[in-house]
């Protein structure tokens, strides 16, 4: 086309043609008629009446209940194991429609409880232990065997760390994705070790006792020679906390956001860090605190001492909630399972102890080893690793005790191993030593089904900061830590002996001793003579008043106890002096006046 036949028109950044065509070269175009053609078939008559479509739910609930018919019945004890009690009887509801709005939720409640007890249908994913082939045992399987026979995601997981800034104390974060590694020597870092993915690494310069993450893998702490110091994931330095003092072990309790340490002098202190101030501080005089663990189920630190006893601590009780005997000899390491329920302690006399922390009774199992164990640990399915020196067992049954004949794993660390972690929702032991850090592949140890509302290890940003509010809205205040959880939702209310006990109580009650305090004796005023005569005097009156009060008391008791012999209603003795509005009452009453 020329230039008198296309033109150009600019819309934005584009340009786009059209054709600019002469209105004298228009030829007018006549329309073609329709070709009609002929309707071959039956012609239906359509009523006016029509039924109208049933409307959508009502459709899916129709399906729905076809679907019902071919679902699988549901055992009894998974119904048992979600049901929330017995229905509410709807007998004693007098109006129609409250009883209809009871029967309505009841069946909300039933198919809730159905639903749930059908959610064990999707948890498909189970732990699976190594089993041995005749002849074989599974101790002698070497991690590099294991990782060969294992899916390349789960081989991937298997690395060792050779560092040079050892001993090295190591922690996991609470959905395992990140750790965090702290070096005696100075060195600290934290990654994402399932990508190796480095989030940060430095120096400090000093000593590094221990580490922890807090309630998000954002922010972490380290126990350094002095003091505790706070950093971020980028390295920089948030808080020095100077009240904590040259600091051997720390403990982070999620639910309370409290950063709990223990110190060389012997003393605890509870931090809260959502507000930063100590709700917690006070001396234990158990020396040296090196051994520290917390109960996940109710917050209680879990102390080791030399004398082979384990103390439990709360941040609001000064003195012990519990003491238990466990070992004739000093502690040289202890465990909490994380569903609370067991002790694990290891002792100078070559045993390792499983205990019941609910009812701290006798020791469940007992395993004997050749040295005394190191590092304790459970995972989240109940294996159980043991550190003895440079090496490392585990045992897939964790109270077999001395049944087991033989450990599940055993593997040569290389040097003395100085932490010991499983990694929570993986098959994976870390393993800190001297010269770095390693992990282990360990078959069966981990939870295969985890809650992504409590700790999701493939939480995004907006995920942990969601998370990092609503944890904050629901924070256990430090109060109400105690041994028993349970006894916060329990009302106390006295014991109809103990009401009996306090009525008897009156008879036998003695006067209270009257302390005075004379005033600063003035020159030439009184003498000791008049100050004794005015101390009687007070004695006197005072002994009067209450010997009136509990013969008062003895009258009403006295009083009552009679008349619920004879079954009729109590009169107080104030309602028995006569008034001008007596003849307003009954005639019973009357005659009792």
């Amino acid at each position: 086309m020329g230039e008198d036949e296309v033109g150009t028109k600019k819309k934005g950044n584009k340009r786009y043609f059209q054709e600019v065509v002469d209105e004298s070269e228009v030829k007018k175009i006549k329309h073609r008629p329709k070709i009609k053609q002929e309707f071959k078939g039956e012609i239906i008559k359509v009523e006016q009446n029509v039924q109208k479509p049933l409307k959508p739910h009502l459709k899916r609930k129709k399906g729905y209940q076809k679907y019902e018919d071919k679902r699988p019945n549901i055992p009894k004890h998974i119904l048992d194991k979600y049901n929330r009690g017995e229905n509410v009887e709807v007998d004693g509801i007098k109006t129609k429609y409250f009883k209809e709005k009871q029967q309505r939720k009841e069946v909300y409640l039933e198919y809730a409880t159905e639903q749930a007890a059908r959610t064990e249908l999707l948890l498909t994913e189970q732990q699976g232990f190594i089993e041995a082939d005749e002849g074989e045992v599974t101790a002698e399987y070497r991690q590099e065997e294991i990782a060969a026979n294992v899916d390349i995601q789960s081989a991937s997981k298997l690395f060792k760390l050779n560092l040079e800034f050892g001993p090295y104390s190591m922690r996991y974060s609470r959905n395992g994705r990140h750790l965090l590694l702290g070096g005696r020597k100075g060195h600290v870092s934290s990654f994402d070790w399932v990508t190796k993915k480095m989030h940060c690494e430095m120096n400090v310069m000093e000593e590094v006792a221990d580490v922890s993450y807090l309630h998000v893998h954002t922010m972490f702490a380290c126990a350094q020679k002095d003091h505790v110091y706070i950093y971020d994931n980028q390295g920089t330095e948030l808080h020095c906390i100077k009240r904590m003092y040259r600091v051997n072990r720390m403990e982070f309790l999620p639910y309370h956001f409290l950063l709990a340490t223990g110190n060389k002098d012997g003393y605890l202190s509870w931090l809260d860090v959502s507000i930063g101030e100590l709700v917690g501080n006070y001396g234990t005089k158990l020396g040296e605190i090196r051994i520290m663990r917390q109960n996940p189920s109710n917050g209680v630190l879990c102390l080791g001492g030399g004398k082979g006893v384990v103390s439990m601590w709360s941040p609001k009780v000064r003195e012990p909630l519990a003491k238990l005997l466990c070992h004739p000899t000093p502690l040289s390491a202890l465990t909490v399972d994380h569903k609370g329920q067991h002790l694990i302690t290891a002792g100078l006399d070559r045993k390792v102890k499983v205990w019941d922390i609910r009812s701290l009774n006798g020791p469940l199992a007992k395993y004997k080893l050749r040295l005394p164990a190191s590092q304790v640990e459970v995972s989240q399915k109940g294996v159980l690793a043991i550190c003895q020196g440079n090496y490392c067992e585990l045992y897939h049954n964790l109270i077999m005790g001395e049944n087991a004949s033989r450990p599940y794993l055993r593997q040569h660390c290389g040097s003395f191993v100085h932490g010991m972690r499983f990694c929570p929702y993986e098959d994976i032991l870390g393993v800190s030593t001297a010269n770095g850090f390693q992990s282990l592949l360990v078959p069966g140890s981990g939870e295969p089904n985890y809650d992504a509302l409590e700790d999701n290890p493939m939480q995004t940003k907006s995920q942990r900061r969601e998370h990092e509010v609503h944890s904050l809205l629901e924070k256990i205040p430090a109060e109400l830590i105690t041994l028993d959880p349970n006894e916060i939702a329990t009302v106390d209310e006295p014991t109809l002996q103990e009401k009996i006990d306090a009525k008897r109580a009156i008879f036998f009650l003695k006067p209270p001793e009257v302390q005075m305090n004379s005033r600063r004796k003035m020159k030439g005023k009184g003498g000791s003579a008049n100050a004794a005569r005015n101390k009687q005097i007070v004695k006197d009156q005072k002994r009067k008043e209450f010997i009136a009060d509990v013969r008062e008391a003895k009258k009403k008791i006295i009083e009552a106890h009679k008349v619920d012999e004879s079954g009729e209603d109590f009169i107080p003795l104030e309602e028995t002096k006569q008034s001008v509005l007596d003849r307003f009452k009954p005639k019973n009453l009357k005659r009792k006046a």
